[in-house]
């Protein structure tokens, strides 16, 4: 099924009212839809991942955020970072590789990845930066998230900390602290941020990652983190070939939050239990409610390659000269879909699947998913929402399947296409509840789950329904085409009924995106203390006299508020 040749599409991105393209919107599909993306144009590198971050809106009531009665408010807005700024003022010094833009200044800090809420306040992410805090209305840079001492730097530069973080830290429903990851050329270090003032590390003794760390997730006691397949050597920082696949196994550690809570922050915290998970994973999520054990869903991504993409003399799965309009796209998945679901014991370290789903005929390149992120859908999920992207030779390179000859099955491979699929998974189980299938074409990406009656029982979290677990309410779902991009909301307790109602704007098209969160409502951050760029500039005097000009200058811009640009 052709990928949308749109998907790195340099064309000038605009602020939109949508219009409904069929069906009748559901006046209680209500709040923002807010999305994380790498811009294309800022780019222009090998690889379309590191773009500078772009965060779009989607109101999702009609006539609000300035949009005309009827229509629906999309609004975008690069965001005015200091890496984003600095570039915009010297883009000469600013030179592309597969991981992000370097320069004298240090590694870009790309905030493109996802999008966080924490109760009305918006976080954005990346998974080689500081998380950073944005304005959920003007969409404004507001500051990163602790100071660049409180973190560990890979490789020391003058103004820019190239830091190893995770895309998906977590927000703690009972504590109201954020949990994540900074990682040392593979040692673990846990981080906690109360919101204000300091991060506090731990390093988790024994712990190393091989590859990366993608995402974190918990439960009411326990934090889960796994080594995810996004792997980088060496010699691919400086332009080099790639000479082995991503790992076909990863360690997961178990560790206990409160015997982080314990140990002063800076002192090693030893880890509960480690376990092999296999295949690869690079998403996954815990019950909160552990009560009765410690329950994971894992989303793994079997012999696709997020750090591999397409270039110049390339040729596809088919043996196909690859497009040269996807230069840049990563290499999407060589195997089928397989999603499990596992009981971690920390007494014995043993990981245990109790189920899975697998569907080589129906589901192939699972990567984007929604659930109920409220505190009370956390605690008991009922059903679990994917987008599968379908079956893309065209994005699969013979680099890849050289580096993995010996793990992929071809013989699994669709003789014909394998279009795009909307489905709905029960938990614990993994039963297909539900499925839709797309039109050629389509290509879905991260979708989100917006609750029934959000905020309507006092006694519930602001961001839960009436009936909470994820399956009263609605899936909204963006879809790329070439001939427009829309977004189609289901009844997310049976997408085997299809779109409901599409919103869009026909021969408007958007370029690929990553992560996508649902807010009940965006209101003005709070006015806190926050980290200020123009307090981290006492290295500024190692650069050239120019540029330690231009940052200086940069800090002034964002203690005063200039616009960008």
């Amino acid at each position: 099924m052709p990928l949308p040749v749109s998907l790195l599409s340099k064309d000038e991105l605009q602020d939109h009212d949508f219009d409904v393209l069929r069906g009748s919107w559901p006046d209680d599909l209500t709040g923002e839809l807010v999305i994380s993306a790498p811009h294309p144009e800022t780019f222009g590198g090998p690889h379309a991942f590191f773009g500078d971050g772009m965060l779009y809106r989607l109101s999702l009531q009609p006539g609000s955020f300035g949009a005309a009665p009827g229509t629906f408010a999309w609004r975008q807005r690069l965001l005015d970072t200091p890496s984003a700024r600095l570039r915009a003022k010297r883009p000469d010094v600013f030179n592309p590789t597969m991981v992000g833009l370097n320069s004298p200044f240090g590694l870009t800090n790309a905030v493109n990845t996802a999008p966080l809420p924490w109760g009305d306040r918006l976080l954005v992410t990346w998974d080689v930066g500081r998380p950073a805090e944005i304005d959920p209305v003007s969409m404004e840079f507001l500051g990163e998230v602790g100071r660049r001492e409180e973190w560990l730097e890979m490789i020391p530069h003058p103004v820019l900390p190239m830091v190893a973080t995770t895309s998906h830290p977590v927000i703690d429903p009972d504590r109201n602290v954020l949990w994540g990851v900074n990682t040392l050329w593979g040692q673990l270090h846990v981080i906690r941020w109360d919101g204000e003032g300091a991060v506090q590390r731990w390093p988790i003794a024994g712990a190393t990652v091989p590859q990366s760390v993608h995402t974190i997730t918990q439960t009411r006691e326990w934090l889960i983190v796994a080594d995810c397949a996004f792997k980088v050597e060496p010699q691919v920082v400086f332009g080099g070939e790639r000479t082995e696949p991503a790992n076909a196994d990863e360690p997961v550690y178990l560790i206990r939050k409160d015997r982080i809570e314990a140990t002063p922050p800076g002192h090693e915290v030893g880890y509960d239990a480690v376990f092999t998970l296999a295949p690869e994973t690079n998403h996954y999520y815990a019950n909160y409610e552990d009560t009765d054990g410690i329950r994971v869903l894992f989303e793994h991504t079997q012999n696709a390659d997020l750090a591999m993409a397409q270039g110049p003399g390339d040729v596809d799965a088919l043996g196909r000269p690859c497009d040269p309009r996807r230069k840049g796209f990563y290499g999407m998945p060589m195997s089928p879909t397989r999603t499990t679901f596992a009981e971690l014991d920390p007494s014995t370290a043993r990981l245990r699947t109790t189920a899975e789903l697998y569907e080589p005929e129906l589901l192939w390149s699972g990567q984007l998913s929604a659930m109920d992120w409220s505190k009370e859908g956390m605690e008991h999920r009922t059903l679990h929402h994917m987008v599968f992207q379908g079956w893309h030779p065209e994005a699969i390179t013979q680099k890849m399947l050289a580096l993995y000859k010996d793990r992929v099955d071809r013989s699994l491979w669709p003789t014909g296409d394998r279009p795009a699929v909307v489905a709905s998974m029960s938990v614990p189980d993994l039963r297909l509840a539900a499925h839709h299938e797309l039109a050629v074409g389509d290509f879905p990406s991260s979708p989100i789950f917006v609750p029934s009656d959000p905020g309507v029982d006092s006694s519930k979290t602001s961001y839960a329904g009436s009936d909470p677990g994820g399956h009263d309410g609605y899936l909204v779902v963006p879809v790329m085409n070439d001939d427009g991009f829309r977004v189609d909301a289901y009844d997310a307790g049976d997408v085997s009924k299809g779109p409901i109602a599409s919103i869009g704007t026909r021969g408007v098209t958007i370029p690929f995106f990553l992560h996508s969160a649902w807010m009940p409502r965006v209101v003005e951050a709070p006015d806190l203390p926050r980290t200020r760029f123009s307090d981290e500039l006492d290295r500024a005097d190692e650069l050239h006299d120019d540029l330690a000009a231009v940052a200086r200058e940069v800090g002034r811009e964002l203690d005063e508020r200039v616009p960008i640009g």
